[in-house]
């Protein structure tokens, strides 16, 4: 900006995030620029001084020591402590926030500053607004966007974390936005602004050349932030010829003879640009240098931080990034990773003058010539939006994202388009590739669909229709095939919880109708000889002196629009400890270990449960593709879905006959115990053994399938999600769970003091045996649904604590009965509403099959309706109800009741939460007619205009896993 100097010199206040010196690096260039146009810069900062006066020698920059933020809380360079990052947010600038805001405000009077800058500092926003200066936001992301994932860890008293950023946020005049910036809906106005990168102090040579390091020698630099997490490094991690440079080293710490330590005060973008490749962590500032000095970044994935898809793909778009797997990174299996960066050809050419372009946006909005609207926060950032933040690929969502990221989201959407695929003719061309020689497609489109996307990744596989923004899971996937051989397809679809819901884990009758979006899953088997690795499977399998060994390889499509690794490779040898399956336990921990690969929990977990339970032995090495259609976290069994598709596939490619009622309950296995989450059997069986269009009827005690209820045709069901993400995994589930069996325990003990009190009476005085048959039946109980309402109302209900604590439920009952979850002695448990609710939701399923075979009629529909809402509310008074959820079923009611110009009341009647509540999707009942999916529709506008996010709305039906059966496909011969 030199030259460019406003009229007189101006204040600059520019507050800096706490977490990591990347943030504090970036703001370094644009200070340096504010700096040489004449202006005065403050900079309040808890990083050390020193990364800025080492660069910047200036009386016109002053340097405040104030945290006024933490960013997220790591125990190392990977592992982001999420419950942490909230407790010490609250206490930095929560607990302490009237006071800051007073003495902020003070110091920006007392230093005349014209312009409040900030680098992700939520109350800096508020803070310049109450001191009537503008502010503007220089960042990639915001933390509401960072901390939406870990208030979900925390719980609902942590929203209130999250409207407080939003609101501050709000605040800001304008939001200047950096690469690979992430969804920032609490912004009004955005500028976006090219990368701000360090600039360069030496050239290559010569920095190689103060170094010892010829031109020729391949160099890796070693850059975690100043983070090593006292990992050893070896001399065998390189290849041969290979030096490492590392960042970060404690002055004690020995390194091998390949590694050279750098020092502390090392100018690193200078190091980068010296370098062939680094190894390192997504974040702004590693990967803007990367991109700017062209030198390819090996990455580990961080758990929990929703800024790594966004900074990812750009890497990934440049050809400039390879992923290692965190196991083969702290093992030191790094060669396979290093040799392919080197082959990487990096093609970032935009831009990166960014530090010189902000500064002069900033010097105008100081002026006054910036754009000055607001927006409010908590208008735009209500929990439907920040619960819908986790990164899946489903339509629906509004907020403000990268246009490559939209591209990416319709692609994924596109391959498996639900509409319009059977009626193009051309479709039975596209799959024509493959001969079916078992099973057919029943005419679904998603199924041709999955057979059109195989073709794909087949013409892929011979290097067709490449391109460099090809997603690397579908990379994967056309890589571990052999095309030649036999591939086998099964289908699973998620569920709709129409009635019954919680209840399943307590006896309940429940009733699920299987939905039309469903996951497909691919699975061959081959010989280890013949098998395809991957380059790092091959290195790990030389490593350990294996010619060939069974290997497990499994793609997931669609996990890079989330911030899961696409991609899982083990040996089979690593599911088997002294010629036996490991057990469960030690399988939960094995997949736990890395959490950006937990979801292969559900997938390899089914070989597992498969070799311990019906002892299968797999000496072949399987190659497993999944594609979900069922989204995440809406409460629909996305979970479910992908274990019956996946025990489906691998049963069907092994010749294994494991009747649908069987495999829903070995699937049940693999969530319990292998994913741990304690979820019952309603959500499997649903997927294995529904029917298109029928309600699957079910007596869960454990699994009875008492037939499928056919959906009268004038009735109709819709799911419409919330966006509020719901976990079976979450707290609020297993405690609700935790005191259903609590209450149940409570209740057996009440019943035997009873029918011992009435044994000693006859004993006295003669009594008959009033009821004691009664109280017998209910001292064994086995499942709590088999209490009648009135027993329940009026021998136990009054009985019943309201809550207990975990260490007296304990000391008096020592157990509660349940073997998929455990009782925490400081914990508080709910056990009134759990309890009631099973008992009362059984006789509502009851009474709503037995309504759907009734006359059709105005009555029939507002019955059922009202059995819906009466569960809707048991749930919250379970604590599993949700904002969202609640404002759906608000609107049902209110289309239900409003009367038209024409005096017509609506044609929908009930709605409730479904699956295992807090979030999730709300089940809708209404008159098959063209005018509910009209209200429907309606309905979708008003939560988008209350909420800011655009509903999903889930329907139609299809068949489940037993009833497709699976197809053998074959790559059809080529003609000549």
């Amino acid at each position: 900006m030199e030259g460019q100097n406003a009229e007189k010199p101006l204040v600059f206040a520019y507050y800096v995030t706490g977490h990591g010196f990347g943030h504090a690096t970036r703001v370094l260039e644009v200070v340096r620029n504010l700096i040489l146009a004449g202006h005065e810069v403050h900079v309040v900062t808890g990083v050390p001084e020193y990364i800025f006066t080492t660069e910047i020698k200036s009386p016109k920059l002053f340097i405040r020591k104030v945290l006024l933020d933490c960013g997220v809380v790591q125990s190392d360079a990977l592992t982001v402590d999420r419950l942490g990052s909230l407790e010490t947010y609250v206490k930095t600038a929560v607990i302490p926030r009237a006071s800051i805001l007073a003495s902020e405000v003070e110091w920006l009077k007392s230093i005349n500053a014209n312009l409040v800058a900030c680098d992700a500092v939520p109350i800096a926003c508020r803070v310049a607004s109450d001191a009537g200066i503008y502010s503007a936001c220089v960042t990639n992301f915001s933390w509401d966007f960072i901390y939406a994932d870990f208030i979900m860890e925390a719980g609902d008293h942590s929203h209130s974390i999250i409207w407080q950023i939003a609101e501050d946020y709000s605040h800001c005049d304008l939001l200047i936005r950096l690469p690979g910036y992430c969804p920032m809906p609490a912004f009004g106005d955005a500028i976006d602004v090219p990368l701000v990168v360090r600039k360069l102090h030496k050239p290559r040579s010569e920095v190689r050349k103060e170094l010892g390091i010829g031109e020729e020698q391949k160099v890796l630099i070693y850059n975690f932030g100043g983070q090593l997490a006292g990992w050893k490094l070896q001399k065998d991690y390189l290849p041969d010829g290979w030096v490492c440079l590392v960042c970060g080293a404690t002055e004690g710490q020995e390194l091998p003879n390949n590694f050279v330590k750098l020092p502390k005060d090392v100018y690193t973008p200078d190091i980068i640009a010296a370098s062939d490749c680094m190894l390192g962590k997504v974040g702004y500032g590693a990967v803007s240098e990367a991109l700017a000095y062209k030198v390819p970044l090996i990455f580990v994935r961080r758990d929990y931080f929703n800024e790594e898809p966004f900074m990812r793909k750009v890497l990934e778009n440049y050809q400039c990034g390879v992923e290692i797997i965190r196991r083969d990174f702290l093992s030191g299996r790094w060669a396979p990773y290093i040799e392919r960066a080197v082959t990487l050809k990096p093609c970032y050419d935009a831009n990166v003058n960014g530090g010189e372009v902000v500064a002069k946006i900033l010097q105008d909005v100081a002026l006054g010539k910036g754009p000055t609207s607001k927006i409010s926060g908590s208008r735009r950032l209500r929990d439907a939006i920040v619960l819908g933040y986790q990164l899946q690929s489903i339509s629906g969502k509004v907020i403000d994202i990268p246009e490559w990221y939209v591209a990416q989201t319709q692609f994924i959407s596109q391959t498996l388009e639900h509409e319009n695929i059977i009626r193009d003719p051309s479709t039975a061309k596209e799959i024509e590739a493959f001969e079916i020689l078992h099973g057919e497609h029943h005419g679904l489109s998603d199924t041709i669909g999955f057979l059109r996307y195989l073709t794909e990744l087949h013409a892929l596989s011979n290097g067709d229709n490449c391109n460099k923004n090809q997603l690397r899971d579908s990379l994967a996937a056309a890589a571990i095939f052999n095309w030649e051989e036999e591939i086998f397809v099964a289908r699973a679809p998620g569920r709709l919880d129409v009635m019954g819901g919680i209840a399943d884990y307590s006896g309940s009758l429940v009733l699920q109708m299987p939905i039309r979006e469903a996951c497909h899953v691919a699975v061959q088997r081959s010989s280890p000889d013949k098998h395809k690795l991957w380059k790092h499977a091959q290195a790990r399998q030389h490593d350990k002196g294996q010619d060939s060994a069974a290997v497990l390889q499994i793609v997931s499509l669609g996990s890079e629009l989330s911030n899961r690794a696409p991609t899982l490779d083990m040996d089979f040898s690593e599911l088997m400890e002294d010629s036996h399956p490991i057990s469960y336990e030690k399988a939960q921990q094995y997949f736990s270990q890395d959490p950006s690969q937990k979801w292969a929990a559900y997938v390899a977990g089914t070989i597992l449960v498969l070799m311990t339970e019906l002892g299968v032995r797999f000496s072949d090495s399987i190659s497993i593709l999944v594609f979900s259609d069922v989204p995440e976290g809406k409460g629909v069994s996305s979970s479910a879905a992908i274990e019956v598709a996946t025990m489906s596939a691998v049963a069907a490619a092994h010749g294994l006959d494991i009747s649908p009622r069987d495999l829903a309950l070995l699937c049940q296995k693999v969530e319990n115990h292998i994913v741990g989450a304690p979820c019952g059997v309603m959500d499997q069986m649903a997927s294995a053994c529904g029917e298109a269009n029928k309600l699957l009827a079910m007596l869960c005690q454990p699994a009875e399938v008492l037939g499928h209820v056919e959906i009268p045709s004038h009735i109709r069901f819709w799911g419409i999600d919330s966006g509020i993400r719901h976990s079976v995994g979450g707290a609020d589930y297993g405690s609700v769970r935790i005191g259903t069996f609590m209450g149940r325990k409570m209740i057996k003990s009440m019943a035997s003091e009873e029918l011992e009190s009435k044994r000693n009476l006859r004993k006295v005085e003669g009594t008959n045996e009033h009821r004691s048959d009664l109280l017998q039946t209910e001292a064994a109980l086995n499942y709590l649904c088999n209490l009648p309402p009135h027993r329940y109302e009026e021998l136990y209900g009054h009985n019943l604590p309201e809550s207990i604590l975990g260490s007296d439920f304990l000391e008096k009952y020592s157990h509660h009965d349940d073997t998929v979850t455990a009782i925490a002695k400081t914990s508080n448990y709910a056990i009134q509403a759990p309890t009631r609710h099973p008992i009362y939701e059984n006789f509502r399923v009851k009474a709503f099959k037995a309504l759907l075979s009734a006359a059709p009629s105005d009555d029939q529909l507002s019955a059922l309706g009202e059995l819906m809402y009466q569960c809707h509310y048991s749930y919250s008074a379970c604590g599993l109800g949700s904002g969202g959820t609640d404002k759906l079923v608000a609107m049902v009611q209110e289309m239900q009741h409003a009367k038209s110009s024409k005096s017509h009341g609506g044609t929908l009647f009930g709605a409730k939460i479904t699956g295992g509540g807090s979030g999730g999707t709300v089940c809708v009942i209404g008159r098959n007619a063209l005018r509910s999916g009209e209200q429907i529709f309606k309905i979708q506008e008003m939560y988008e205009a209350t909420t800011g996010f655009l509903p999903y709305v889930f329907e139609g039906s299809s068949p489940g896993a037993g009833k497709f059966g699976f197809l053998k496909i074959r790559l059809r011969p080529r003609t000549t």
